[in-house]
């Protein structure tokens, strides 16, 4: 697909048969990346034709008709982007979101340690890879969640926060990731957050040798698990946060495909946050 500012065609196969519904960009995200802030219409201001109450950042939920893909219409600029992540819950972006999302407090301290359902992805790709595998995080933050890092022969880590690693792991940018082999690429929990995620997963494929292995991982939002096959979910999604793709099964088997992947398993697994369950896809791939 394009580079569009507005998708006009799904993010994953490319199809241009979309479902659209009005939404709202919640105002964190709002204010991160367009340094807007809600603003409350009075009666004082005298504006014949509109209504009294609160103004949001408008948008549009859009819903793939062809292979199920649900997204935020808006695609943000690599700039846009670095405006959003970089110092990842750090210290100017937890205040920012505890002014708009108070019961942000609740959980944030949550994600500073390793997640338990990281043992059981182990599990998963351990039959598959070597004892000492070297691996590469593609958006893999601090590395702390970053599967199978203690037994690596080496681990490197790609992310735009920039926060500071876990002992044992490497940085790595764009060009200098290109310069190793891997056994292993991982991305895990990045795709939903990312404008385009085709173009990312093609770029990750031309870091691949034939028999590297590709870990994919993206939460089974509950909008879609619960009507895996409705394709009028655009109706019933309102408002969009960080996560600005949500997938099924069959969006994440064709963005495989044509980023030159043969899926090797996609498996569903509920999992406990420690604030609250959810559940996530996995999918294993190859090159073809």
């Amino acid at each position: 697909m394009n580079e569009e500012r507005i998708a006009r065609s799904c993010i994953c196969c490319g199809q241009n048969r979309l479902g659209k519904s009005p939404a709202i960009l919640m105002p964190f995200v709002a204010h991160r990346v367009f340094d807007q802030t809600p603003v409350r219409i009075e009666a004082e201001w005298g504006l014949r034709d509109l209504q009294s109450g609160m103004a949001y950042t408008l948008c549009s939920s859009l819903q793939c008709q062809h292979c199920g893909t649900l997204f935020l219409d808006y695609r943000f600029s690599e700039h846009e982007m670095g405006l959003l992540y970089r110092d990842y819950r750090g210290k100017a972006y937890t205040q920012l979101r505890q002014h708009y999302e108070p019961s942000y407090t609740d959980y944030s301290d949550s994600y500073c340690s390793r997640a338990h359902y990281i043992d059981d992805v182990e599990v998963l790709l351990r039959p598959y890879l070597p004892a000492h595998p070297v691996i590469l995080d593609w958006g893999g933050d601090s590395g702390i969640n970053t599967p199978l890092r203690h037994s690596a022969l080496e681990t490197y880590i790609y992310d735009i926060s920039e926060r500071d690693l876990v002992e044992g792991v490497q940085r790595v940018d764009p060009i200098s990731a290109k310069l190793r082999p891997y056994d292993l690429i991982i991305c895990s929990q990045v795709l939903e957050h990312i404008p385009y995620p085709k173009k990312l997963l093609q770029e990750m494929v031309a870091l691949a040798q034939e028999e590297t292995l590709l870990y994919l991982e993206v939460p089974y939002e509950a909008l879609i698990r619960t009507q895996p096959t409705s394709l009028l979910l655009h109706a019933s999604k309102h408002h969009w946060h960080e996560h600005i793709n949500f997938f099924t099964k069959n969006s994440l088997r064709e963005m495989a495909a044509q980023a030159g992947l043969d899926v090797l398993a996609l498996t569903e697994t509920d999992i406990s946050l420690g604030w609250r369950d959810s559940c996530i896809l996995s999918m294993l791939c190859r090159r073809k």
